[in-house]
């Protein structure tokens, strides 16, 4: 994507909308312009008027309008920065809604394929980059470049030779600009990429404290976050080193300016070709020159971070996602929620080589509960996740009631489907809200008695203000039991057809457990469900077993033929009996 297509993205689908407030900055820029090329211009009668003529009508009008002059200037510079401020973080906004929606939209492969660091700086980051380039280089632009278009005028008014000398500096300070905003556009990158590593490391000490904490590596904490802190500083440094470069350089070349000036002006005044007034006018327009001078050779480089900053913000908006929602398809009917995989195979996009399900082959019965076994890291998971197109297979299909789910609807699959993970995730929010999650349309009855029958509310009463009870970031003011129940309390609201659960009451003790199993199946009752399981008492009460084994179907069938046709399985429920 070129620089010309992003500021032409950037316009249409953020900018577009604020052209108004944007002219009305133009406008009072042009405020800005006039008011400063009028006090150089002022100079010109005060001195030979009040200083020369000794005039004393004008001592007090010249005085007045230089006052004049200064407000106006003070006054629309103001309101011009307000208004593109107001712009910018309308625009800001605008871009990271955008983002948000595309990051909440996402398919989970994707998000897991980047560290939620990474995302935190392009949404903080890259976005400030971009709002600087608008409220900073556009603003800039616009004041600084009309303003010395007005006192360039003056100074040509006051005397064209001079003005020539004085406008070497325009060229060779855009020569300048140049340069350093590529080289300032690479060393943006970097720091993008450093303020994520920081954000990354950040994530993972808060997720890992208690880590950190019992295996005693403080030290090494601190070492490593000075590191990364260390790191974001040299770039930072960097970034400022190389956007103040243009300062010594302008110095140096207004110092030049102004000693051959003075020196030619001299020859011209003992000559007579030049006038006092005339000349510190010229003088008065030239150093007020110099500011807008500097300031434009500094926005190219702003506009070179903030187009490199959208560079990496705009692939993440338009994130095209592998899993279609089907809006238009038709609806997903259940009757009996009967599920059939047929020749699925599976590989996650970050390892293709590594292929996790191959021609998988399922019947799973309608209103009946099928048990998956195996051992850590064969698929299971994987394969639960596949039902409700959380991943998208590369080759088979899954039907249910014989409808393929790619060709369905994705939110009325979704809506007939609910999940207990082993993994309980939560949110920091109170525990009213967090059961309510799954149905946001339920009476406060409704979701009293999923916690019941979840057998939630005896813990819930003993919290200090109950179901108003924040819980912390994911759930971590409560036990992993809490949690799980909690969870439970959320798929039983939804009320689903098909319910799947992943190790469910792996987080449970003996005594919660047997409250659990009651919760689930009144939980499972009459519902297709589909569970990994680790405990006895679920492989038994299956209609059907299968035995996942390095992504294939290694056996199936119910608990008895099993035993006697797979020595796989009668492995695993051996360990089983003497682990109970």
């Amino acid at each position: 994507m070129t620089n010309k297509d992003i500021v032409k993205r950037l316009y249409n689908n953020y900018t577009k909308t604020h052209l108004g407030k944007i002219i009305f900055a133009l406008f009072f820029s042009i405020l800005v312009a006039g008011s400063t090329s009028a006090t150089a211009w002022l100079l010109d009668p005060a001195i030979e008027k009040i200083f020369i003529n000794k005039d004393q009508g004008l001592i007090l009008i010249i005085p007045l309008l230089i006052i004049i002059a200064f407000s106006t200037k003070g006054v629309s510079l103001y309101i011009a920065k307000v208004l593109m401020i107001k712009t910018s973080e309308e625009v800001k906004k605008s871009i990271q809604i955008n983002m948000l929606s595309s990051f909440i939209k996402a398919d989970t492969e994707t998000i897991e394929d980047k560290h939620t660091g990474k995302y935190i700086s392009n949404l903080n980051f890259d976005v400030n980059q971009i709002t600087a380039m608008l409220s900073n280089a556009i603003l800039n632009l616009f004041k600084d470049g009309l303003t010395l278009i007005g006192l360039l005028f003056v100074m040509f008014f006051q005397n064209w030779r001079l003005s020539l000398i004085a406008i070497i500096m325009i060229p060779i300070a855009t020569f300048t600009a140049k340069k350093l905003g590529k080289r300032i556009g690479k060393v943006a990158t970097e720091a993008q990429e450093k303020s994520g590593d920081l954000n990354k490391y950040l994530v993972d000490l808060f997720k890992n404290h208690k880590i950190i904490k019992i295996f005693q590596r403080e030290e090494y904490e601190n070492e490593r976050s000075e590191k990364f802190v260390n790191e974001l500083k040299e770039k930072s440094i960097k970034i400022l080193t190389v956007f103040i470069r243009s300062t010594p350089i302008m110095e140096i070349l207004t110092g030049i300016m102004i000693a051959i000036l003075i020196f030619y002006s001299g020859k011209m005044i003992m000559n007579e070709q030049l006038s006092i007034n005339n000349f510190f006018s010229f003088l008065a327009a030239m150093m007020l020159a110099y500011q807008p001078v500097k300031s434009l050779a500094t926005v190219n480089i702003a506009f070179g971070q903030g187009l490199s900053a959208a560079r990496r913000i705009i692939p993440i908006i338009d994130q095209k996602n592998k899993i279609s929602n089907n809006i238009d398809a038709n609806e997903l009917r259940v009757t009996d929620a009967t599920i059939q995989i047929k020749d699925l195979s599976f590989s996650y996009k970050s390892n293709n080589k590594n292929i996790v399900l191959k021609n998988i082959n399922m019947h799973i019965a309608g209103k009946k509960m099928t048990a998956l076994v195996g051992h850590s890291g064969s698929g299971k998971s994987t394969l639960l996740n596949l039902i409700p197109r959380v991943y998208e297979a590369e080759t088979g299909e899954i039907l249910i009631d014989n409808q393929k789910i790619k060709d369905v609807n994705l939110n009325s699959l979704r809506k007939e489907i609910s999940i207990v993970d082993q993994n309980t995730t939560l949110f920091d929010d109170t525990v009213f809200n967090n059961i309510k999650y799954a149905k946001p349309s339920a009476s406060d009855d409704e979701i009293y008695r999923a916690a019941k029958i979840s057998m939630s509310s005896d813990f819930i009463e003993k919290l200090e203000h109950k179901y108003e009870t924040y819980i912390g970031e994911n759930g971590v003011k409560l036990s992993g039991g809490e949690k799980q129940r909690l969870s439970i309390a959320r798929a039983l609201l939804k009320d689903s057809k098909i319910i799947l659960l992943d190790e469910a009451t792996s987080s449970l003790d003996s005594e919660t457990e047997e409250k659990i199993q009651k919760a689930i199946s009144e939980l499972t009752k009459n519902k297709t469900t589909v569970v990994i399981a680790h405990r006895l008492s679920t492989i038994l009460n299956s209609e059907n077993i299968y035995v996942i084994d390095k992504g294939i179907v290694n056996a199936s069938g119910n608990h008895e033929e099993l035993m006697k046709n797979s020595m796989l399985y009668k492995n695993f429920y051996d360990r089983q009996i003497k682990s109970n």
